[in-house]
């Protein structure tokens, strides 16, 4: 596709790590085709990326700019200052409505008008702004196609809640599902109910979007997820629905952006030297990684059952641990371990899940933790924690067949053999022969997506021409 400086598209991210890194990823693939692209975050959020000990690389934003609204809390801790998930939705809306528009008067007045906002949905009142100003715009959700799904046929009333624990779940687009297979805030609502609220919410005002935008490809759920039907579904209410993703840096995948390397954009200090190290001295597919991502908490006796998991196992293994979380690690374990296992506080998880000697991954089956693993050929060892993890561990065991989920006991524990006996499996078992299989063939499937002419490729040139012509 000719490149094309005619469009601007303004990308509006949620402050957290699992929604910055997709939309950055989709915001680069728009830039390499020409687009004008502004990131739009909030101003708490840039202090944190400067001041509080993240980092980010200024080269691989290419030309994209960065600006900030106010979402009300600006000062130390941003959103944390608010005093409850509605507290801070309900100012964000308020303050974050009005500087928005702001901004956006202000890119007219600077003769770089915007044409298109792609937002975060988790911020519905974004659409409003630019229907409001006059510009086209776009949802994306940062979750998988049938998530999305589920939660918008709760909205719409064709999902009754509470769900009756005893009986399998039948929905239109959707493999048959057991209530623990669902969302948490859907399964259990009366312990998430700010969750819920936001969850549904999303769909509130969706029917003025242009297009809705979901990070996942074609092929992933095309057959089970019946995602033809879900399409039809929802192409009758909006403009448009296109599947975008995998949002994975190029060079993980079609390599067609040799400057595309990393998300880079991080709100967490990242440690690369010692767990790279650490791997190169490992043979091939030898080494279990653990990591349950950006914001899930463990019980003292959760963690004390993970350490022994990775101990029984007998295979080495890479665990991050949360400097937050490391009080909970059972006491002298790092060094008890030493000549298996390493401890750190965060790594790199792109290069490490591209390493050679990684064999699994331990995850908590957040959807880009998911579609990272997916993208680079690693099983999975599914531990899920909460939100949409348990519907994304019930696909990767059952519908893509490349992990195992770790099967909680009734005290909802998942107890330390049933770690080792999934790592075991997958890395010298019979049924990981097959799993590694299938998580090779998914790896080719998901560059294919995003390669020239790919499923996404194509829906993302399908989207810049619409702009332009408009």
């Amino acid at each position: 596709m000719e490149k094309t400086e005619k469009a601007h598209c303004l990308v509006f991210f949620c402050p957290i790590q699992g929604h910055i890194n997709p939309m950055l990823q989709f915001s680069k693939r728009l830039e390499h085709k020409g687009l004008k692209v502004t990131l739009i975050t909030t101003r708490s959020v840039h202090k944190a990326m400067h001041e509080g000990g993240g980092e980010q690389s200024t080269t691989s934003f290419s030309s994209i700019a960065l600006e900030t609204i106010s979402d009300g809390f600006d000062g130390e801790g941003g959103s944390a200052q608010a005093e409850s998930i509605q507290a801070y939705r309900d100012r964000v809306r308020e303050i974050g409505s009005q500087t928005l528009a702001e901004l956006i008067d202000k890119l007219s007045a600077s003769g770089h008008p915007a044409d298109c906002l792609v937002y975060d949905p988790v911020f519905p009142w974004a659409l409003d702004v630019a229907k409001r100003v006059g510009i086209a715009a776009a949802a994306f959700f940062t979750v998988s196609c049938a998530v999305t799904n589920i939660y918008s046929l709760v909205h719409n009333g064709l999902l009754k809640l509470p769900l009756n624990p005893d009986s399998e779940i039948l929905l239109p687009g959707l493999p048959p599902l057991q209530p623990s297979d669902t969302p948490s805030f859907i399964y259990v609502p009366e312990s998430y109910p700010d969750f819920l609220k936001l969850s549904v919410d999303l769909f509130s005002n969706l029917c003025k979007a242009d297009w809705v935008f979901c990070n996942t490809f074609y092929e992933l759920e095309q057959e089970v997820n019946k995602i033809d039907e879900v399409i039809e579904y929802w192409t009758t209410k909006f403009w448009t629905f296109r599947t975008i993703g995998p949002t994975i840096p190029s060079m993980y995948l079609d390599k067609r952006h040799e400057d595309n390397k990393e998300y880079g954009l991080s709100l967490l200090k990242l440690k690369s030297d010692a767990c790279m190290k650490w791997l190169n001295a490992k043979p091939k597919g030898s080494v279990a990684y653990m990591s349950f991502g950006s914001m899930a908490e463990q019980g003292e006796e959760q963690m004390e059952e993970l350490g022994l998991g990775l101990k029984r196992s007998k295979r080495y293994f890479l665990w991050v641990v949360r400097t937050s979380e490391s009080v909970k690690l059972p006491k002298g374990f790092a060094e008890e371990t030493s000549e298996k296992g390493l401890v750190v506080s965060w790594c790199p998880q792109l290069e490490v899940l591209a390493h050679e000697a990684v064999g699994c991954f331990v995850t908590h089956c957040g959807w880009n933790s998911t579609l990272e693993a997916l993208s680079l050929g690693v099983p999975m060892v599914a531990v899920p924690q909460w939100a949409d993890q348990s519907t994304n561990a019930k696909f990767i065991m059952d519908v893509w067949k490349i992990g195992l989920k770790a099967q909680a006991d009734e005290k909802g524990i998942v107890r330390g053999e049933e770690i080792a006996n999934c790592v075991r499996e997958i890395l010298d078992g019979e049924r990981g022969k097959e799993i590694r299989k299938n998580a090779s063939n998914w790896k080719a499937l998901a560059k294919s997506a995003v390669d020239e002419g790919g499923s996404s490729d194509k829906n993302i040139d399908e989207f810049i021409a619409k702009l332009v012509q408009n």
